[in-house]
This record gives C-alpha cells, sequence and structure tokens, in this order.
C-alpha cells in the first residue's frame, strides 16, 4: 500500500513538475511578443507589458539596420556579386544586342531620330544655317580679293611660283608662233596682211607687188624672216623681258581694278544653288542610319561598347561605397521594421523557430517532470527518516 501511495505520489509530482515547466517555458516564450502593447490599471503599467520583442522593437530595428548594413549588405558583397567579369561581359552584350535591335537595324530614319530628340524642321535649319555660313565666307573671301593690290592679295608662294614660270610661258609663247607660222592657217593671214597692205598704199603698193612679182613669193620671204625671228636667241629675251616688266606692274595695280566687270552675284548664286543640290539634306535624312553606316554595329561592337560598359563599371565601383551611404541602408531596414505590425514580427519570428519553440516547451516540460521526480524522491527518502 505504501508502495502504491509512492508510487502515485511520484507521478503526481512528476506530472505537475512537468506542467510548471511546460507552462512556463510556454509562457515565458509567447511573453518574447504578448501583450502587443503595455497594459493599465489605472495610472500603472502592468510589469512586463509590453512583450520583449514590442518593447524592444526600435532597438530591434535600430541593430538589424547595422547588422544587415556591417555585415550583410556591405560593399564588398555588392562587389563579388555584381562587378565580376562574367557580369560585365553579360552587360555588354546585353548593350549590344540593344544597340543592333533598336538602332543600326531599325528602320527609323535619321529624320526620324531628330524627332524622337525633340528636333524638329532639322533639314531646313541645318540648310539654311549652311548656306548662311557660305554667303559669310563668299562675302569675306570677296572682300579679301578686292582689297589692296595682286601682290598684297595672292600668297607670296603664288608670286614666286608665277615668277618662276614665265620663261616657260615664253618659251610656249614662242613655241606655239612659231608652229602658228609655218602652218597653212598663219601662211594665209600672212597672205591677207600683205595683200591689205600693198593694197592700201595705192601706186607704191602696186610698185611694190610689180618688184617682187607674185604676192606668193612675198609672203615666202616673210614667213621665212618671221620664222628666223622667232627662233632668234634675242626674240626669248625680248619677250622674256616684256613678261617680267608687265607681271610687275600688274603686281602694284589693285586687283578690285582687274575685277570690276567680274560677277560675283551670279557666282555666289550659282554656288549657293550648287551647295544646295548637293547637301540635298531632306532627301539624305530620310535614309535609315545604317545607310551611312553600315558597318556600325561592328564598330561599337570593338570599339565603344566595351569601352563604354568598362567605364560604367570603374565608376560604379568607385561610387558603389558613397552610394550606399547615401542610400541610408540601415535607416531604411530600421524603418520598415519599425512600421511592421508587432503581429507580422510574431509571425516572421514563429514562422521560422516554430518548431524550436515547441521543443524548447517540451524540454521545460521533461525537466519539470525530472524535477517532480527527484522531490518525490526526496520526500520519500525523508519520510523513512
Amino acid at each position: 500500500m505504501k508502495r502504491l501511495n509512492f508510487l502515485w505520489t511520484l507521478l503526481f509530482m512528476a506530472f505537475i513538475g512537468a506542467l510548471i515547466g511546460g507552462f512556463t517555458n510556454h509562457l515565458a516564450i509567447k511573453m518574447l511578443f504578448r501583450p502587443h502593447e503595455a497594459k493599465y490599471i489605472g495610472s500603472w503599467r502592468i510589469p512586463f507589458t509590453p512583450g520583449l520583442i514590442p518593447k524592444r522593437r526600435d532597438e530591434l530595428a535600430r541593430q538589424l539596420g547595422k547588422t544587415v548594413t556591417n555585415y550583410l549588405l556591405t560593399p564588398e558583397t555588392f562587389k563579388k556579386k555584381l562587378f565580376t567579369p562574367d557580369m560585365e561581359k553579360k552587360t555588354e552584350n546585353f548593350l549590344q544586342e540593344k544597340l543592333e535591335t533598336y538602332i543600326f537595324e531599325s528602320d527609323r530614319t535619321i529624320q526620324d531620330w531628330f524627332e524622337l530628340a525633340g528636333a524638329t524642321n532639322i533639314a531646313d535649319k541645318a540648310e539654311q544655317k549652311a548656306l548662311s555660313v557660305l554667303n559669310e565666307q563668299l562675302e569675306a573671301v570677296r572682300t579679301r580679293l578686292t582689297t589692296g593690290t595682286v601682290e598684297e592679295v595672292l600668297p607670296e608662294a603664288w608670286l614666286l611660283e608665277a615668277e618662276k614660270k614665265i620663261p616657260q610661258v615664253t618659251t610656249y609663247i614662242l613655241q606655239q608662233a612659231d608652229g602658228y607660222f609655218q602652218s597653212s592657217e598663219g601662211r594665209a593671214m600672212l597672205q591677207k596682211l600683205i595683200d591689205d597692205f600693198l593694197a592700201s598704199k595705192g601706186t607704191l603698193g602696186s610698185m611694190v607687188n610689180m618688184f617682187f612679182g607674185e604676192s606668193d613669193k612675198l609672203v615666202s620671204k616673210v614667213q621665212r624672216e618671221a620664222l628666223k625671228f622667232i627662233a632668234a636667241p634675242g626674240t626669248f629675251t625680248m619677250l622674256n623681258t616684256i613678261i617680267v616688266n608687265e607681271w610687275a606692274k600688274l603686281q602694284k595695280r589693285p586687283i578690285e581694278e582687274l575685277l570690276t566687270d567680274f560677277d560675283w552675284e551670279g557666282l555666289f548664286n550659282s554656288v549657293t544653288e550648287y551647295a544646295r543640290r548637293e547637301m540635298a539634306l531632306k532627301a539624305r535624312l530620310q535614309q535609315p542610319l545604317s545607310a551611312y553606316w553600315p558597318n556600325g554595329a561592328n564598330w561599337t561592337a570593338v570599339n565603344l561598347t566595351p569601352t563604354l560598359t568598362r567605364f560604367a563599371f570603374d565608376q560604379a565601383e568607385l561610387q558603389l561605397e558613397k552610394s550606399l551611404r547615401k542610400l541610408k541602408i540601415d535607416d531604411m531596414v530600421r524603418e520598415q521594421v519599425d512600421s511592421f505590425p508587432v503581429e507580422v514580427l510574431e509571425d516572421l519570428v514563429l514562422g521560422i523557430s516554430r518548431r524550436e519553440f515547441k521543443m524548447i516547451t517540451v524540454l521545460g516540460a521533461v525537466l519539470g517532470g525530472a524535477i517532480g521526480i527527484v522531490q518525490g524522491l526526496i520526500v520519500f527518502v525523508t519520510n523513512l527518516s
């Protein structure tokens, strides 16, 4: 009978101990979150309200923000994940693909691209600007060419080159004269000149004609003498000196005097019309970019896209730490945690640790039961003594 009573007492104390241990741990877990707000009796706040996490939510949010900033979302983490050769290559390929798809393979004309950028009537504006610049330059040329003497207007190198060419010009003139006087055309011209001369002299001319016989003979003699005169060294010297002297006089003359009757307006109108016709900007702007840059995609793939991507990654890496500081991730985390309802935080923690909390409750019950058994054994031993 005593043994049976002892057994019941032992089981009862184990049950009570397990109940107390399990309930105590369960209550402690609940008190982490509940109550969600402080409870009052009158103006007296009940101790342990609100629960630990609601009471320390500000500190929890602040510490969580620091943890995320210092250990999770650090500049080194972003560099390891984002600024890798593989990521750079993928970015380069993506950028090149978009360039080819939306620019080089696009049917948009250059005019369309200008309009997309907000530039309207670009052909008319460009033509007006180009013709305006052209007219200004033409006026500047006219002013320059009509101000001062020949030697002041023309470049010195031109003047020297022209002077060097004078002997060649002299030689050319004499060669042409020699060829002309030997030709039938030159002979006919001499024939006509002699006949006209003799006819103009009346009786004297008739006497000369009778003296020489037929005018053909006289023409032959004059032709021979003319050719001798052309071939004579003195003729070259004389003609060359004349040209040199005339060239020197010409250099001293005002260039405006030489160009008095020159049709500048006609020239300018012709040049302007030619420029407008050759520019044909409206027609040219109706072509896609590929019409003027057929190898654009290949060029950008080699020269532009890799350089642009490398520059972007370098700048992003240099500015990363500063950008993260400006983002104030710790403040963002703190604000978000502060804005969470306590129920959300409770669900978040319990969703992760529900099984562990249950095991803590069970462990409390087991320890409480074990303590109850030990107490029962102590009571039994005490009663025996």
